[in-house]
C-alpha cells in the first residue's frame, strides 16, 4: 500500500483542479489550491498549471464538466504534466473516468496526503497508523474494481472468477486492517506506560495549522534540536521534551501532527492514538501562522479537529508565530484586538519566547488547585501519596501533626481528598 501513488521530483508534473461549488467564495478555493500546490512540493511534484470550475454541483461521472476535462488534457498535453490532482476526494467512478479521458495518473487531496504522510512516517507507530488509514480509504473503492465482472453475472467463465477475486482481495484487506488496529493497540498499550511515568508533569501540547512553526518554537522553548523543514506535514510522531517555566519550574511540551484543511477522516482517526498525548495535557497552545492571510479560518480549522477529539475546552493560549515575516506591523495590534490574551512571537528570531514562557507558566498555575493538609505524622504513607500526587509548596509541624500546603492539577484533587478525608474522623487527618 506504501507508496502506491507516489510522485517522483524528477519526472512528475502536476495539474491542479478546484472547484467553487454553491457556499464558497473564490478566494477560498485559490487558497486552498496554493495549499493543494504545497502538498504537491511536498509530495514531489512540480505544479505546470491550475484550472477552477464554477459548478452548482460536482458532475457525478468527472467532477468538473466534460468541457473542463478537455481543457485539463490541453493543458496536460501543452505543459507536459504527468498527473492531474483534485483538491477534493473523488469517487471510483471519477477516478476511472477522469484517468481515461485525459491519459494522466489522477490524485484526489486525500490520496496526496496519505502519499505524504507515507514517505514522512518514521517511527513503527507512524507507519502503522498511515498503512492503516490508506487501506480504510481504498476498501471501498477496492470492492468496485471488479464491477466489470459483476454485472456479467451468469456469463460463462465471469461469474466464478470475478466473485472469488474480489472476494480474495476484499478478504485480504480486512485482514490486514485487523491486524493494523491490534498492532496500534499494542503500541497504545506500550505508550500508556510511558506516559504514567510522566504524570508528575505539567503538560503544554503545541496544536496547530501545518507549517505554523510548531516544530521551531517547541526547539526555541525547550533546547531541542527536532527535524524542522519548510513543508507541510515535517512532523508526524508526537515529540516530548522538558522545558523551563522559571527557575525552579519545569513541564513537558508535546508537539504531534499539524492539521489541515479536509484533512482525511481515516487519517484523524488512525493517529487519534498519537494525539492522545495532547488529550493528556493541561494546556494547549495553538501556534498560528501570523504571516499568512485569514488567519481566522485556518483557527477554525483547528478548532473542528480539536472537537472530534473532544478537547475543545481545554484551556488554550494563542500563539501568533512568524511575526518576522509580516509586511505591516500594523495587523499585529489588529490581531491582538480581535484575539486578547494571545501572544505573539517568532520563533526563528527568538521574539517574544520569554514572554510565551511566562504566559505557560501563568496558565498553568491557573489550572491548579491549591489546599491545605493537616496528616498525623505516623500516616507516613498518606504523607508519601500526597508528595506523589501534588506539589507540595510549604510544610510545618506542630506537635505530632504535619501541616502541608499543597497545589495539585483539578484531576488528582479528588484522589487527594479521597485519600484523606476516609481516615479524618479515626485518626486527626484534614483537608
Amino acid at each position: 500500500m506504501k507508496g502506491m501513488n507516489q510522485l517522483d521530483r524528477k519526472t512528475d508534473r502536476a495539474i491542479l483542479v478546484g472547484a467553487v461549488l454553491p457556499g464558497m467564495r473564490r478566494e477560498q478555493e485559490e487558497e486552498s489550491l496554493d495549499e493543494l500546490a504545497m502538498l504537491a512540493d511536498t509530495a514531489g511534484a512540480a505544479v505546470a498549471g491550475r484550472l477552477v470550475q464554477e459548478r452548482r454541483a460536482a458532475d457525478a461521472a468527472t467532477f468538473v464538466g466534460k468541457g473542463k476535462v478537455h481543457e485539463i488534457t490541453r493543458l496536460a498535453e501543452d505543459t507536459g504534466a504527468t498527473v492531474v490532482l483534485f483538491d477534493e476526494d473523488l469517487s471510483p467512478v471519477q477516478l476511472k473516468n477522469l484517468e481515461k479521458q485525459t491519459g494522466k495518473r489522477v490524485l484526489d487531496r486525500s490520496m496526496l496526503i496519505f502519499d505524504i504522510f507515507a514517505r514522512r512516517a518514521r517511527s513503527r507507530e507512524a507507519k502503522t497508523q498511515v498503512e492503516l488509514a490508506q487501506l480504510e480509504y481504498m476498501l471501498p473503492r477496492l470492492m468496485r474494481q471488479w464491477t466489470h465482472l459483476e454485472r456479467q453475472e451468469g456469463a460463462v467463465g465471469t461469474r466464478g472468477p470475478g466473485e472469488t477475486q474480489l472476494e480474495t482481495d476484499r478478504r485480504a484487506v480486512r485482514k490486514k486492517i485487523d491486524w493494523l488496529k491490534k498492532e496500534l493497540e499494542q503500541i497504545g498499550l506500550q505508550r500508556d506506560v510511558r506516559r504514567k511515568g510522566r504524570k508528575e508533569f505539567k503538560k503544554a501540547a503545541l496544536v496547530g495549522y501545518t507549517n505554523a512553526g510548531k516544530s521551531l518554537l517547541m526547539n526555541a522553548l525547550s533546547d531541542s534540536d527536532l527535524f524542522v523543514e519548510d513543508r507541510l506535514f515535517a512532523t508526524l510522531d508526537a515529540s516530548i521534551r522538558a522545558f523551563r517555566l522559571t527557575d525552579r519550574e519545569r513541564a513537558l511540551l508535546i508537539d504531534t501532527v499539524g492539521f489541515i484543511r479536509k484533512l482525511p477522516h481515516h487519517l484523524v482517526a488512525s493517529f487519534r492514538s498519537t494525539l492522545e498525548e495532547t488529550v493528556e495535557a493541561d494546556l494547549l497552545l495553538h501556534v498560528v501562522d501570523a504571516s499568512r492571510p485569514r488567519a481566522g479560518e485556518r483557527i477554525g480549522v483547528v478548532g473542528d479537529v480539536l472537537k472530534d477529539l473532544h478537547i475543545d475546552e481545554k484551556p488554550v493560549v494563542l500563539v501568533f508565530n512568524k511575526i518576522d515575516l509580516l509586511d505591516d506591523r500594523r495587523i499585529v495590534p489588529e490581531l491582538m484586538q480581535s484575539f486578547p490574551g494571545a501572544v505573539f512571537v517568532s520563533a526563528l528570531k527568538g521574539i517574544g519566547i520569554e514572554s510565551l514562557r511566562q504566559t505557560v507558566s501563568g496558565r498553568l498555575s491557573e489550572t491548579e488547585v491549591e489546599g491545605e493538609a493537616r496528616i498525623p505524622v505516623e500516616r507516613s504513607r498518606d504523607i508519601a501519596a500526597l508528595h506523589s500526587l501534588a506539589k507540595v509548596t510549604a510544610k510545618t509541624y506542630e506537635g505530632d501533626v504535619v501541616v502541608i500546603r499543597y497545589r495539585a492539577e483539578p484531576r488528582n484533587a479528588s484522589k487527594i481528598r479521597a485519600l484523606l478525608s476516609g481516615d479524618a474522623d479515626k485518626n486527626g487527618t484534614t483537608i
